[in-house]
């Protein structure tokens, strides 16, 4: 073949050349090189902080009546939110209580013996919020508990517990709640738009404290001193002779809707309230109420309340 001729575009030269041996690539890595960056973002799956614990709202409860007083540390101790810290007899016991424990809420009867509700009142409100919880429902004893500072004016009757829970929650955040008796009184006072008439309040309330010694300081307690332990102490103080059974509700063997029920007529509502707050009819409640009173022994429901908070006489011929 002359020198001057070439080859065929598709020659065996060419298909030889395509076919020929080539070096393989080098691999690829399948983890980053030493200089690349790790990603900045979070795994998804990492555990991420403890979400804070809210701290229990606390309170002090102060009322003559001592069934109030465990109906309410019942009620309010129930919420996970809420704790009952101590209770108070009359006004000097409450202000020894709010300056020992610094509650966040102080719950407040008006009439109690010795130093009343509204006599104390000016020197809680120093201390912690208060939140005035009465069967008081004079239009007088309202306005004269909100000039000096009461947060609040419930009457009971007024509520439901879901509204009582509430109305501590909103006192502790600076927010008043009102039941009808005392609307109606702040209501009558706009509209007149005249102050009321200042003059002694029924039966001497609100003089206490001004002849009386002040306060002596607050006596020395276990810090775990709370309604719990109070409650056996309450219990023999309102009973005359006999002595004082502990209460064990287990034996009583009540359901889970019956012991709700209980706790409800324990605090002072009516039938009608139970029903409102537990979502059924009066009926319901009134067969509640049957069994609940059938298994606690019971005739009525001053002595239910009774058994059920361990403050009734204890009967050796009787079984609880």
């Amino acid at each position: 073949m002359p020198d001057d001729v070439s080859p065929a575009p598709n020659s065996y030269g060419a298909a030889a050349h395509r076919h020929a041996p080539q070096h393989p690539s080098p691999p690829i890595p399948l983890t980053p090189a030493p200089s690349a960056r790790p990603s900045a973002s979070p795994s998804p799956f990492a555990p991420g902080p403890a979400a804070p614990v809210a701290e229990r709202l606390r309170v002090v409860v102060a009322d003559d009546n001592p069934v109030v007083r465990a109906g309410l540390g019942v009620l309010l101790s129930g919420r996970a939110d809420i704790q009952v810290v101590a209770e108070a007899a009359d006004g000097r016991e409450a202000y020894e209580k709010t300056l020992e424990h610094r509650p966040d809420v102080v719950l407040l009867d008006v009439r109690m013996p010795g130093v009343d509700g509204i006599s104390a009142l000016p020197h809680l409100v120093g201390i912690a919020p208060v939140l005035m919880l009465t069967y008081s429902r004079e239009s007088e004893i309202v306005h004269e508990a909100l000039r000096l500072g009461a947060g609040g004016y419930l009457v009971h009757g007024e509520f439901t517990a879901n509204q009582l829970v509430q109305a501590v929650r909103d006192t502790k955040d600076g927010r008043a709640n009102f039941t009808v008796t005392a609307a109606d009184a702040l209501l009558a006072h706009m509209r007149h738009g005249t102050p009321p008439q200042r003059g002694p309040l029924p039966e001497g309330l609100g003089s206490a404290l001004a002849t009386a010694p002040p306060p002596p300081p607050p006596h020395t307690a276990e810090p775990s001193e709370s309604l719990s332990q109070l409650q056996p102490v309450v219990g023999q103080s309102s009973v005359s002779g006999g002595s004082v059974s502990t209460p064990n509700r287990q034996h009583y063997g009540l359901s889970s809707r019956e012991v709700e029920v209980m706790d409800l007529i324990a605090s002072g509502m009516s039938n009608q309230q139970i029903a409102a707050t537990c979502f059924i009819s009066e009926k319901t409640v009134k067969n509640h109420i049957n069994r609940i009173f059938t298994k606690l022994h019971s005739a009525t429901r001053s002595e239910a309340i009774a058994h059920w908070l361990g403050t009734a006489p204890r009967n050796p011929g009787r079984q609880p």
